[in-house]
């Protein structure tokens, strides 16, 4: 009985995810389905409309978007809705946790020279990690918690949006010449996506 119990968690372990995030990527089609259809039917025809331009049209405005948000004006711009968002209590959890989520897997948030190799004290170990913060920092309540040679790391997991927060001494790290983003893609593919430039001795 005890094992049967234990296969049966470690299925619902491999099945829940999959489940879970095909009801995600459902919901998404169904709902840009459903606001932008009539859309194209109304300018092209019931005829014209085939199934997935709404979709398509969708990623098209979010590149569009994302483009032009180089400019500081239109970016401000942009921001306009998060920041209404973020003053109605029920809403401004969500939306903060979804926004730090896709900012910090475009590595938006990030210096373009924090990339690290990170030696923890004590071990062999190397791991690929972002500074997030030092030491020193007049006001910030993580800074004023460090000692003078300490810096924070963010350490992203393999096949996980997340990881762990570390602080260690500046001499436990080295500068890799590699892009925020490209380091995030790399540890969270676990190596196994394509090649993203950067020197590891």
């Amino acid at each position: 009985m005890k094992r049967t119990l234990q296969y049966l968690f470690k299925g619902l372990a491999i099945l829940l995810p999959i489940v879970v995030t095909f009801a995600l990527l459902q919901w998404l089609l169904v709902t840009i389905e459903t606001w932008l259809k009539p859309i194209w039917i109304t300018l092209l025809g019931e005829s014209s409309y085939f199934p997935g331009l709404a979709f398509i049209s969708f990623l098209a405005i979010a590149l569009l978007i994302g483009f032009s948000s180089r400019w500081n004006f239109i970016d401000s711009l942009w921001q306009l809705p998060g920041k209404l968002i973020n003053r109605l209590p029920l809403l401004r959890s969500l939306y903060g946790t979804i926004n730090d989520i896709f900012e910090m897997m475009s590595g938006k948030n990030f210096a373009e020279e924090s990339v690290v190799l990170v030696t923890l004290p004590g071990s062999k170990l190397r791991l690929i990690g972002i500074v997030t913060k030092k030491s020193g920092i007049k006001g910030d309540r993580l800074s004023e918690l460090m000692e003078g040679d300490q810096v924070a790391v963010f350490l992203p997991m393999s096949y996980n949006v997340g990881g762990y927060m570390v602080i260690v001494p500046a001499d436990c790290i080295e500068s890799l010449t590699m892009k925020p983003a490209d380091a995030l893609q790399l540890t969270i593919s676990g190596g196994l996506g394509k090649n993203h430039s950067g020197k590891i001795d």
